[in-house]
């Protein structure tokens, strides 16, 4: 998609934050901790060779040290793991999508075994726009309902229903989707 339409371009420009400068209301960080509004809109995404692991109850989902970060402002980072180190005979085709203005289209995933189901725990962008290429390759998970670790250490949920970020020890917020926060 060389030329963004309108509408895209319009979603773009609606944050008022972009990681420029902290709005008053922001945690400022302390030694060794990273404010969610240093990072970038649009957003970056990198690379993250730390431990990421997710498990279903006993279940081992995923296990990786290949992870892509997204970092947008406001948000905790949503971590994207490679297809290649993910039990794919565990995830079937949700139905339904969105649309991200950043990454493109996304399809949901959810969790199946013989005992039990979890119903859209994780997302992908198989046709990403440009400059999200790398997760063309790659799926989210919801850490809501599954056990994700960052190098061993238990990552807590992003609040609200839609986002899928995972707030780990290190960052401060406050974190979009908390009650008030709708109009970021």
């Amino acid at each position: 998609m060389d030329e963004l339409p309108d509408w895209i371009r319009i979603a773009r420009q609606q944050s008022k934050w972009q990681g420029q400068t902290r709005p008053t209301f922001a945690t400022p960080p302390g030694p060794g901790q990273v404010s969610v509004w240093d990072f970038p809109r649009p957003p970056r995404l990198v690379q993250d060779t730390r431990e990421v692991v997710v498990h279903w109850g006993e279940v081992e989902v995923a296990r990786t040290h290949r992870a892509v970060l997204v970092l947008e402002t406001s948000h905790p980072p949503s971590v994207y793991l490679p297809w290649d180190d993910v039990a794919k005979h565990l995830l079937e085709a949700a139905g339904g999508g969105s649309f991200c203005e950043w990454k493109g289209p996304a399809t949901y995933w959810s969790l199946v075994s013989s005992e039990s189901r979890l119903p859209r725990v994780a997302w992908s962008y198989p046709k990403p726009l440009a400059g999200a290429e790398i997760l063309a390759d790659c799926v989210a998970f919801y850490p809501a309902n599954l056990n994700c670790q960052i190098d061993g250490a238990r990552v807590r949920h992003q609040p609200g229903g839609f986002y899928g970020g995972w707030i780990t020890p290190e960052l401060v917020g406050p974190f979009k989707g908390e009650p008030g926060s709708e109009h970021w």
